[in-house]
């Protein structure tokens, strides 16, 4: 799930979503294959992050056949490095990007109870970050910043 905050993009869903991300790989020089498609497809299903291994498990009982995970970790590599998903780097899962290709950072709210991982984008936040990253000089490639807790269902 994600919400847009100080952001002027155009959220997509459904097959636009998965037109735009094939889009933009291909922009980026990457091809979209049969296989890039449907981990693509898999992941943008999700509403909560998914590991590489429950992308590999729903594929493999779609297709009759075993998909290896370590098949789906590289695509899914490839789709981060290009902004077609997202890491929740301390659940080690993905979400899909709604705005494939658009470069930001990644600020998640992760609930602790049900597993939502709402992104939130703050270019303040983010600024402020890579501000301090700078001071220090550090070079920055992608802020990720993840707050856990409760989100407001599970906090009651």
């Amino acid at each position: 799930m994600a919400t847009k905050q100080n952001h002027s993009h155009h959220e997509h869903s459904g097959s636009d979503l998965v037109a735009a991300a094939r889009d933009a790989l291909v922009a980026a020089g990457e091809q979209w294959t049969g296989m890039r498609e449907s981990v693509f497809e898999e992941l943008a299903r999700h509403e909560r992050p998914a590991s590489a291994y429950d992308i590999a498990d729903n594929l493999s009982a779609a297709r009759g056949k075993r998909v290896a995970p370590n098949s789906v970790y590289r695509i899914l590599d490839l789709f981060v490095a290009n902004n077609l998903a997202m890491r929740v780097e301390s659940a080690n899962a993905y979400l899909a990007n709604t705005h494939p290709g658009c470069e930001h950072d990644c600020i998640f709210l992760v609930c602790d109870e049900c597993g939502e991982a709402t992104h939130v984008d703050d270019d303040t936040v983010s600024g402020g970050v890579r501000g301090v990253a700078k001071a220090s000089r550090f070079q920055t490639r992608r802020p990720i910043i993840e707050v856990r807790g409760l989100c407001e269902t599970c906090a009651g």
